[in-house]
């Protein structure tokens, strides 16, 4: 089993930094004005660019550079002009979807490598071989395909290099192509200025008809209404037993919001398929998320090529992240129990906070730069690229070394006892509470 590349997001030059931290291979970065994370991206500019990516090849790692926008006709016209600066820096490949694109850079750049976008949705190796006559070195599959779809590709198509998700957040629309945003916001998904309308949280408001058959709000400024609990199971006429249930509390109701996908449990299948690469999905996500999933993926491949058995405890990792409730997405149909066992579709806390990162270290404290509240005697995890540590600090001390009964939050710099077995280094290393075991609520 040859071990599968990790490829971990990228927003800005920190996040880089962390995710080579933490054992990514690889790192993905939007081309300022032609990726889908817009308003998101810190890689503004050819400088900031090409800093990334030459950081990227002194640590003997690889730099993508995400270009897979759904270019209308002005866009097209500087596509060139604008990328030409950035391919001197030598990225390693380009994320394209629009053939058009794909067309322009193949004639103008022959050798460079480019790597066919999710948002491309290839489905079926007939797809993949048609993008491998075109040149394409790799394949970012659509996330709507199971295990076994992913393998007859790859027996298929063996000169391909396939790319898999496996995860991060989830679209309600084929694999990131939605209208919603730019029909209810005006700002494009596939522009990259997507607002996460599938995401919120909606709720009811007292209404009539109008002389039009519009519905016009009749309650002051559209407020929402108290309502009680409601569910309610839906039939379509032409099938009948085919219930569909829909649900709404006292918070709204979130139709639309899909859970995380979270498939680390089938890392050591996909390496077997011989997928080259596994992607972590949150160019917006924090460094934390991207130190934390990172590290984990990272163990998960290296355990699968040494054989060893899955380690459930794994997944309880990731449930120390925020997150939506996880799925496995579409990579088996009928996923055990165990594996599924959700009860909700919103946002859950994740068993775990961010409460500081490690300013400073001498032998008898760490000095915390605070985040977030937290006291003595809590659960506390350091989280670090060369290992974890559980403990709990009997006192804590503020700069002038008086005793503090808690850190109070972000902006206060406060020092707890040193452990014992302390990682041995702390760069890049983050202080957690641990709040909980299970997941917890938003709502």
């Amino acid at each position: 089993m040859n071990p599968p590349e990790l490829l971990a997001p990228a927003g800005t030059p920190e996040h880089l930094e962390t995710a080579f931290a933490y054992g990514a291979d690889a790192v993905y970065a939007g081309q300022p004005r032609y990726s889908l994370r817009v308003r998101n991206n810190s890689f503004k500019d050819v400088a900031a660019l090409g800093a990334g990516i030459a950081r990227a090849h002194q640590l003997g790692k690889r730099f993508y550079l995400v270009s897979n926008i759904a270019p209308h006709n002005d866009k097209v016209k500087s596509y060139l002009r604008d990328l030409a600066p950035i391919l001197e820096h030598r990225p390693d490949a380009l994320i394209m979807s629009d053939p058009g694109l794909i067309m322009l850079v193949r004639e103008r750049w022959p050798d460079q490598p480019i790597h066919l976008s999710v948002q491309a949705n290839a489905v079926n190796w007939a797809a993949v071989e048609f993008w491998r006559r075109q040149g394409i070195q790799r394949v970012i599959l659509s996330r709507e395909l199971a295990l076994e779809e992913i393998r007859d590709i790859r027996d298929r198509v063996p000169a391909m290099e396939l790319e898999v998700f496996v995860h991060g957040a989830l679209c309600m629309a084929y694999s990131g192509r939605c209208l919603l945003s730019g029909y209810m916001n005006h700002r494009d998904a596939n522009q990259g200025a997507c607002t996460n309308a599938c995401r919120w949280n909606y709720q009811p408001v007292a209404h009539q008809q109008d002389q039009t058959g519009d519905l016009i709000a009749t309650t002051g400024g559209g407020e929402a209404q108290e309502i009680a609990p409601k569910e309610i199971l839906l039939q379509e006429p032409n099938r009948p037993g085919g219930f569909i249930p829909a649900y709404e509390d006292e918070h709204g109701t979130y139709i639309m919001n899909s859970k995380d996908l979270r498939a680390v449990q089938h890392v050591a299948e996909l390496a077997t398929i011989g997928v080259h690469s596994l992607k972590i999905e949150g160019r917006t996500k924090s460094t934390y998320y991207v130190a934390r999933t990172t590290q984990v993926y990272r163990r998960a491949i290296d355990e699968a090529v040494q054989g060893k058995p899955f380690d459930m405890a794994l997944m309880d990792e990731l449930e120390a992240l925020s997150n939506r409730g996880y799925t496995e997405g579409f990579l088996r149909r009928h996923p055990p129990k165990e594996y599924q066992s959700y009860e909700q579709g919103t946002s859950f806390l994740g068993t775990q906070q961010v409460v500081g990162t490690i300013a400073d270290a001498d032998d008898r404290w760490l000095t915390i730069d605070v985040k977030n509240r937290f006291a003595p005697g809590d659960s506390l995890e350091l989280i670090t690229p060369t290992g974890n540590l559980r403990f709990s600090a009997s006192v804590m001390e503020n700069r002038n070394g008086q005793a503090m009964a808690y850190a109070p939050g972000s902006g206060h710099v406060v020092r707890i006892p040193k452990p014992e077995r302390l990682p041995e280094s702390l760069d890049f290393s983050y202080l957690t509470r641990i709040d909980s075991e299970e997941p917890r609520s938003l709502a």
